[in-house]
């Protein structure tokens, strides 16, 4: 083999590795540092907080939930399947003026339920759901987690799952958040948004009369004061 090959070849592969060596830095780039605060807002900070301030940890266990949900494709709703599913929360917030408990309980089932149903992990498997939900919805999933830690410790025996009425309140308002962004149609879907899905405004769920009755539900939870059970 000649000179002149011989370091054409090296340069080939030179420049292979060095194309290589580009795109790993541009695929990983954004997950960590900058990227994984500007993906993960709020979900960021409390990683952190769980690593007593530990970025690095953080940014790891972050990472690790992108590496293993990023690619996670939402499946579409039926419309009979939507409508059954914005029934039962407007049953659950007009149960908490009279059972918050219950309520609380109940969000916490719909959630699972309604997540597994759009393609996220079972519900059976709570903490690999609420990472997938995080890659995905990072700015709600806070509600699923405060839902879900009232509803269990009350099946573990503490008075109101270990909350007050208020806190209860405060939960299933912030819960409503990720409900309302699960049960939209997104554009994968191949369907049209609701240009209303997401807010809460006198506009809000006007799609179907158990959407409407869901709407005026949250004045509830914002003006009255739900009797404890």
């Amino acid at each position: 083999m000649s000179t002149g090959l011989i370091i054409a070849l090296i340069v080939i592969v030179a420049v292979v590795v060095a194309v290589a060596a580009v795109l790993t830095l541009r695929t990983r780039g954004p997950r960590h540092g900058t990227g994984l605060k500007r993906r993960f807002g709020p979900e960021y900070d409390r990683a952190v907080a769980r690593h007593d301030g530990d970025t690095k940890a953080a940014e790891r266990e972050l990472a690790e939930r992108v590496e293993r949900h990023g690619d996670l494709r939402s499946r579409p709703l039926e419309s009979a399947e939507r409508e059954h599913f914005e029934a039962r929360w407007t049953a659950a917030q007009e149960r908490f003026v009279e059972s918050p408990r219950d309520a609380v309980a109940e969000a916490d089932r719909l959630i699972a339920e309604l997540a597994g149903a759009r393609g996220f992990p079972a519900g059976g498997h709570y903490e690999d759901q609420l990472s997938a939900l995080s890659v995905h919805h990072a700015h709600h999933v806070e509600g699923y987690r405060r839902v879900h830690r009232v509803a269990q410790a009350r099946a573990n025996g503490a008075q109101d799952g270990g909350a007050g009425t208020e806190e209860m309140r405060e939960a299933m308002v912030e819960a409503r958040a990720l409900f309302e962004e699960l049960i939209r149609p997104s554009r994968r879907d191949g369907g049209r948004h609701r240009p209303d899905a997401g807010h809460h405004g006198a506009d809000a769920d006007r799609t179907s009369p158990a959407a409407r009755r869901g709407h005026r539900t949250p004045s509830l939870l914002h003006r009255r004061q739900a009797k404890e059970s």
